[in-house]
């Protein structure tokens, strides 16, 4: 029987022969360092699972010091952030709806008085209850907030007010999801990162594929012009895109009961440009990759920020703000409000045009680069 000893030599040679293939195959190794790395910053530093400074609306109709201790006091508390006074109860709606705030605080002509008097008047909190966790912190809060800002008014003739209960009657309204359920929040974002993981894989591994098996060559002499190419390998998925969508918002209503108070036709527009921006940057990975499994790498480089950073498994609001400028580059972030605005607030399309101009315009620059590359790859 012939006894194989292990060689130093043989192993050293193997080992120095993967050294060299990791050397060329710069994306892969680029990935295996900078993937851990991403999720270091991502988890230690821009995810926050108690968001402060969150977008707060004032709607008062009087002001008087009482008033302005309140907007200061939750100002000052961290988790209010005043961005917008009105006295327009359409103009509040409008914010709420476009998600431009997380809250309206209003406060009625006569609260002053009614509270001297000792008539306990009503302060409204309404939240944007949509993402549950970005709200119930601060709503759990407020009312510490607002009797920790009049603490200081009630004193001299006004002392009385100090016992409780409050002189006022503090009402918080969570609208768009007031039980606060977890899946009406998820299973519509749910949409969105199934078409960014399925679309931009299948898109880019479809150029890739044809480089792999040799087909390229057939598809580079024939006369078509770069856009005319991407169009007709794109254009394909855009069915299976639909086809995942109807699957996704059948079962959302059937399985889960998720409501859908807006317009269809205005959500199917708002899934067709996302779909297009996910395909054209798919179309762009394609033409970056050599194999389809670097395609694959860069889809999942693109998916990991994606799925952190747009709002779907954190608080967006909750993020610093370098993280919030990167997350909205993201397709996603801007879908997500767009299919919870339309599902869950009946948003109209002035409501989420900022949102759907992003994504055309990220669709845009993307079927730029892409259309540029795949003509350098022509010449």
């Amino acid at each position: 029987m012939r006894v194989i000893f292990a060689s130093i030599r043989r192993i050293l040679a193997v080992w120095a022969k993967e050294i060299i293939q990791m050397r060329r195959d710069r994306l892969t190794f680029g990935m295996m360092f900078g993937i851990p790395i991403i999720q270091l910053v991502l988890f230690g530093f821009a995810i926050n699972s108690d968001p402060k400074n969150l977008p707060t609306a004032i709607q008062v109709e009087e002001q008087t010091p009482f008033v302005r201790s309140i907007i200061s006091g939750l100002e000052n508390s961290g988790y209010y952030h005043i961005v917008k006074q009105t006295s327009d109860p359409r103009e509040s709606q409008h914010l709420l709806a476009s998600g431009e705030v997380a809250f309206v605080v209003s406060i009625p002509a006569g609260f002053s008085e009614r509270l001297i008097r000792g008539e306990r008047p009503q302060i409204l909190i309404e939240a944007d209850a949509s993402d549950p966790a970005a709200a119930s912190n601060a709503i759990g809060r407020a009312k510490a907030i607002v009797a920790s800002s009049l603490r200081y008014d009630f004193t001299g003739s006004l002392a009385q007010l100090r016992p409780t209960p409050d002189p006022y009657d503090l009402v918080v309204h969570a609208v768009y999801n007031p039980e606060g359920i977890t899946h009406y929040n998820i299973v519509p974002g749910l949409l969105g990162v199934i078409l960014t993981m399925t679309l931009v894989m299948i898109t880019s591994i479809a150029m890739t594929r044809e480089a792999e098996r040799g087909t390229i060559e057939n598809l580079l002499a024939m006369p078509a012009l770069p856009f005319e190419v991407m169009i007709g390998k794109i254009t394909p998925y855009v069915m299976v895109g639909a086809v995942q969508t109807t699957v996704v918002l059948i079962v959302a209503k059937v399985l889960f009961d998720v409501p859908f108070v807006g317009s269809f036709g205005l959500l199917a527009f708002g899934i067709g440009v996302f779909m297009v921006a996910n395909l054209a940057l798919g179309f762009t990975f394609s033409t970056i990759a050599k194999s389809q499994m670097q395609a694959m790498q860069l889809t999942f480089f693109f998916f990991l920020p994606s799925i952190l950073l747009s709002g779907f498994m954190f608080p967006f609001r909750g993020m610093p703000d370098w993280a919030q400028n990167i997350g909205n580059v993201l397709p996603l972030t801007h879908f997500l409000r767009v299919v919870r605005g339309v599902m869950l607030k009946g948003a109209e399309l002035q409501d989420i045009k900022a949102p759907i101009i992003a994504m055309a315009v990220f669709a845009v620059v993307a079927s730029l680069v892409a259309m540029l590359r795949y003509r350098r790859t022509l010449d």
